[in-house]
């Protein structure tokens, strides 16, 4: 039941300015700085597979938005991804939300011919909702991720020098997206959370008509042929920002990933940005982690993946 004084409807695109504003004042409340444009939020809500009249929740105080909630289905079978945002001092309202986003889970999960919903949800560490009224509900860690950051300069990042036998170019062309897209695929297979995409699916997920492709470079090794692909893209008001550094198994040990991230510091810098950043798994078995300590990048944040499992 809605929580008296407070109304809840669907979102729509006119509403995009209301939750960026949202967003970036839980940014503020959780990380200490504005970090959410436009545009992204934008593209979430334009994104061919959202449908905001079923999986869209506003929370509203008067004509004030305090919560907002969106429910997407990348799976098709029984994992279904949410987000969860509200202002503090909003606990009813925010277990209002969770029991709309989880029980239309519970429906997805079931149309999609699944037993049960197996429901993910991204939270930074010191997140605005109250944990404990979390796991009451069910909900579990299952994983942490760290935002990892490193300051840039023209001077100590210059583009690094070619690794022997190794070509870097831009996706200007559609042929090398498709490639960078199949790279994506293949190397990203075992890590966790990851969920076969389409190259149109990826496209949506990554693009919403906005990506710069002068920013992602597909490498070619001597031998190998095309094996590894460096996206980022120059969106956020903090920082440049890197989405994948992916290399083929049979490209590994080379030095490649290295050279990829001293790339996109050399690159960035050139751009004008004074700080660059990433999202690693701590529990990468790839020594992610290590590569990216190694050169220079700390801790900004982190996020932790909840989970809830519920019959379908």
């Amino acid at each position: 039941m809605t929580p008296p004084d407070r109304t809840v409807r669907p979102a729509t695109l006119d509403d995009a300015a209301a939750i960026c504003a949202l967003l970036n004042e839980v940014d503020l409340l959780e990380m200490g700085r504005a970090d959410t444009e436009l545009a992204e939020v934008r593209s979430d809500l334009k994104h061919p597979e959202a449908d905001l009249e079923r999986n869209s929740w506003l929370l509203f105080d008067g004509e004030r938005l305090v919560g907002y909630a969106l429910l997407w289905d990348e799976s098709g079978g029984e994992r279904i991804d949410v987000d969860h945002y509200v202002l503090p001092g909003e606990l009813p309202g925010a277990l209002h939300l969770f029991d709309l986003l989880e029980a239309q889970a519970a429906r997805r999960a079931a149309a999609n011919g699944a037993r049960r919903a197996v429901v993910h949800l991204h939270l930074n560490t010191a997140p605005t909702i109250e944990l404990d009224a979390l796991r009451e509900r069910g909900w579990r860690t299952v994983r942490r991720y760290h935002v990892l950051a490193r300051a840039l300069s023209t001077t100590a990042d210059p583009l690094p020098q070619a690794l022997p036998g190794v070509t870097l170019r831009p996706c200007h062309a559609e042929e090398d997206r498709r490639i960078a897209h199949a790279l994506l695929q293949e190397s990203m297979t075992d890590h966790f959370d990851f969920q076969p995409r389409t190259y149109e699916q990826w496209l949506d997920d990554i693009d919403g008509g906005r990506a710069d492709w002068s920013l992602v470079w597909v490498a070619h090794v001597e031998g190998v042929g095309d094996a590894a692909v460096l996206r980022t893209h120059d969106e956020r008001a903090s920082m440049g920002w890197i989405g994948n550094i992916a290399v083929l198994d049979k490209a590994r040990r080379r030095g490649l990933g290295g050279h990829l991230l001293r790339h996109a510091f050399g690159h960035y810098a050139a751009l004008g940005r004074d700080r660059i950043g990433l999202g690693v798994d701590t529990d990468n078995s790839s020594g992610a982690l290590g590569l990216y300590e190694r050169h220079g990048m700390d801790v900004d944040h982190a996020v932790d993946t909840w989970e809830l499992i519920r019959p379908a």
